[in-house]
């Protein structure tokens, strides 16, 4: 039997730095949800574990135990042996999860495959803070260093385009140059008629990573506007540490339409319509 599963891209529609642990590790309150974009896993029974990496952004992604596929595989099963293969499609440390998002997609098609349960929330920060909202991709409230998960609003309409520039950005070096690390929490989020009232309310809301990010990779800002300059963007922000960044649009006409226009525009960018998705 092979089981498949979808890790699909996380994005941080808000992402509040509320404060420092004296362990170092940052405490956030974040809005995020997850989007049909994602890479794909297959798994099938075999005595040992292995990994193999496919898809157009498989380049430079290993296929042993530095993968956090691997990871979650030897953390749900030490021992057990699974044929894994993950096809990636998302640009690598790029602000929207794929990593986290692959790992918590491995827990859940081996929990399938292996037949056992999958662990509690508070185990997988050993993975990395985002795979606990990443196990079970739907509109949610990150607070902590991602060990407490609020459910999220119901979101309207809506879709989204996703560019990377194709620059990695260092997420520690990014975390300490914050001008200050106990920023303001977030409103609860209040839920919203359409995607046009949502994105005035998150204008009022920040990403705090994004100054920081920007100062390490000009070419955000790049991306910020070219975002900014298409039809029917509501909203442009950076995701996460970066430097990925999205638009929010009322319709999928007007994101198939700005993808299309920065697609011809900049083809040496990874640009991605999408639209959310909850699993």
């Amino acid at each position: 039997m092979t089981v498949e599963a979808f890790a699909p891209a996380k994005v941080n529609l808000t992402l509040h730095v509320t404060g420092q642990r004296p362990d170092g590790y940052h405490t956030l309150d974040s809005l995020v949800i997850f989007v049909d974009a994602g890479d794909r896993l297959s798994f099938d029974a075999a005595e040992t574990l292995s990994l193999t990496v496919t898809g157009p952004r498989a380049d430079g992604v290993p296929g042993d135990a530095r993968n956090l596929v691997w990871k979650a595989a030897d953390l749900l099963g030490p021992g057990r042996g699974a044929a894994i293969v993950l096809e990636k499609h998302l640009p690598a440390a790029a602000g929207i999860g794929g990593g986290s998002s692959d790992a918590a997609a491995a827990l859940r098609g081996l929990a399938r495959l292996w037949e056992v349960d999958l662990p509690e929330a508070a185990e997988l920060l050993a993975l990395g803070a985002d795979v606990p909202a990443c196990l079970k991709p739907r509109p949610l409230r990150m607070q902590g260093v991602g060990e407490t998960i609020l459910p999220g609003p119901e979101m309207p309409a809506m879709a989204l385009v996703l560019i990377n520039p194709g620059v990695e950005v260092s997420t520690p070096a990014v975390f300490k140059a914050l001008d200050r690390k106990d920023n303001p929490a977030m409103p609860t989020p209040p839920g919203w008629a359409s995607a046009a009232v949502m994105a005035h309310w998150l204008g009022r809301q920040r990403n705090d990573l994004e100054p920081p990010a920007l100062a390490q990779a000009p070419v955000i800002g790049a991306v910020l506007a070219a975002l900014d300059d298409t039809p029917g963007c509501l909203l442009a922000r950076m995701s996460g540490s970066g430097a990925t960044c999205f638009g929010i649009y009322e319709t999928n006409e007007d994101a198939t339409a700005a993808t299309d226009a920065l697609r011809r525009a900049r083809p040496d960018w990874w640009v991605q319509a999408a639209v959310p998705v909850s699993m």
